[in-house]
């Protein structure tokens, strides 16, 4: 879908549009918004809610064809719930009921008129946002890898948004198209198959970011891994035949001496579990274990085309992790890049031992902040359901900043995370008799003690983790990438440009 802003006046007047269709919203009370009363000249609409045609509940839609005296073909009416002060929830069934019903019409465009002044909770470029996500939504296609491509949708290619046309909602739009285009960039990264999305398919999409954004690209191979001393990095690559990949992309958009934000994405492009195999059912979605890659790439994809004024630094260690008779075995003592010793009780806690590595060559940046994104454990799902990202951090002033800063970014965007703690006293459960700490606690609070594994190679910056594993894709009938969290990582970083 196209966007673009149609702003209505006394002379252009929104019963005057020409358009395929025209959608506008109605309420439990059977009140109609400004935009409906603008059309109901005739008193169609009137009719329709007192018959009960649609009941105004968030989400409902009714069509109407023929609307005397209303220029469109169609009039869409979208139930926004009992409040004529929209709240953000029925905007959201709304906006969704309107991109379900556009792309089911045979109108070659489409108007959206809902009451985007009258929110609730939010202002009108928070709105234009979400139009846009839900559009990008409706019509993003999982048939990239099948012979014969599904049926191409009819419906509404051409979206218009009734706001006023100012500097404000031109650049809220361009940033939402760049949002969106992110998130459609990790939910296609997500959902090829492993054998397709290597470590060197993303290190080639980075390549390829960078040569349209500007962006430097650095690659590092096997041998300067090595020489870096990333072995426990390594350690997770023993049992593949694909080369591991370690990815720096760097958008300079800042001053020359600012302090760069690092955001570090955990691309296990499959995991097996290794010798710690996992159990067969549903080990397909282990294609979806570089999500966290593909956040950090499609978050590059938004900022790049925003031109962002900010400097900010991408690493994505990206690798398989496979059983053969190379691989690490449970028992096995490696060495970090930055000294620790790790014993590894579990080579499926294979997510944390990528991390360590990155997280400790992120040092050599001076960096502003450090943001992690990992689907790194399937206790944080137990804790936090598939709703909220999990988000940890030390507790001292300068981690209660970046805390806040990511949850604000996370309302902001409606890709919201949740705080869990980072203590010390969780390490007691990583202690080993044998090396530094061990890569698993004893039992519980086993996203928590992952995040305190990762909070020992970070001491020298300010640093948050973003677990995942419940948000960056869907199971079952809808199975697949949710483009989660670029919407948060993206706010989070335009909030700092500010």
């Amino acid at each position: 879908m196209d966007f673009s802003i149609k702003a209505f006046d006394t002379k252009n007047t929104i019963q005057g549009a020409k358009t395929g269709c025209i959608a506008v919203g109605v309420f439990e009370n059977k009140k109609l918004s400004a935009q409906a009363k603008a059309l109901d000249q005739g008193g169609e609409i009137t009719a329709a809610l007192k018959a009960g045609d649609i009941s105004g509940k968030p989400g409902s839609t009714l069509l109407l064809r023929g609307v005397s005296k209303a220029g469109a073909e169609r009039v869409l009416l979208v139930g926004l719930g009992a409040d004529e002060a929209v709240g953000e929830k029925a905007f959201l069934s709304g906006v969704n009921a309107v991109m379900k019903a556009f792309g089911q019409i045979g109108a070659a465009d489409g108007i959206i008129a809902l009451p985007m002044e009258n929110l609730k909770e939010r202002d009108v470029n928070w709105a234009i946002r979400a139009c846009v996500i839900a559009g990008h939504e409706a019509v993003f296609r999982t048939d990239a890898q099948k012979s014969k491509k599904d049926p191409a949708p009819q419906g509404v290619k051409k979206v218009m948004l009734a706001v006023p046309n100012t500097a404000a909602t031109k650049l809220a739009l361009a940033q939402a198209e760049a949002i969106a285009n992110g998130m459609d960039l990790t939910k296609e990264l997500g959902n090829l198959s492993a054998n397709v999305c290597t470590p060197t398919y993303l290190a080639d999409t980075a390549k390829r970011l960078g040569k349209e954004f500007g962006f430097e690209v650095e690659v590092l191979e096997r041998k300067q891994m090595e020489a870096l001393k990333m072995g426990s990095l390594l350690s997770v690559t023993n049992g593949s035949e694909q080369p591991p990949k370690f990815i720096v992309i760097k958008h300079k958009g800042g001053k020359p001496k600012d302090a760069p934000v690092v955001l570090v994405g955990k691309g296990i492009t499959f995991d097996t579990g290794g010798i710690s195999i996992k159990p067969g059912a549903n080990m397909d979605e282990m294609k979806y274990d570089m999500c966290g890659a593909g956040s950090v790439l499609g978050t590059f994809r938004a900022i790049g085309e925003m031109g962002l004024k900010l400097n900010v630094i991408g690493i994505v260690a990206a690798c398989e992790n496979m059983p053969s008779g190379r691989a690490t075995k449970p028992g096995d003592i490696v060495t970090s890049m930055n000294g620790l010793t790790i014993e590894i009780l579990n080579t499926d806690a294979e997510g944390r031992l990528i991390l360590c590595d990155a997280l400790t060559y992120a040092e050599r940046f001076n960096p502003a902040a450090v943001v992690d994104i990992a689907t790194l454990t399937g206790a944080c799902i137990v804790a936090l359901g598939h709703h909220n990202s999990g988000l940890f951090t030390r507790e001292d002033d300068q981690h209660e900043a970046l805390a806040n800063e990511l949850l604000a970014a996370g309302k902001q965007a409606n890709d919201t995370a949740w705080r869990l703690p980072v203590q010390d006293i969780y390490n007691e459960q990583l202690k080993s008799n044998f090396a530094d700490l061990a890569n698993i606690g004893t039992p519980g609070g086993a996203s928590v003690t992952a995040a305190c594994f990762l909070e020992n190679f970070t001491r020298k910056y300010t640093w948050a983790h973003l677990d995942i594993a419940g948000t960056a894709w869907k199971s079952g009938g809808s199975k697949g990438a949710t483009g989660r969290p670029v919407p948060l990582l993206a706010t989070f970083l335009m909030n700092r440009a500010r």
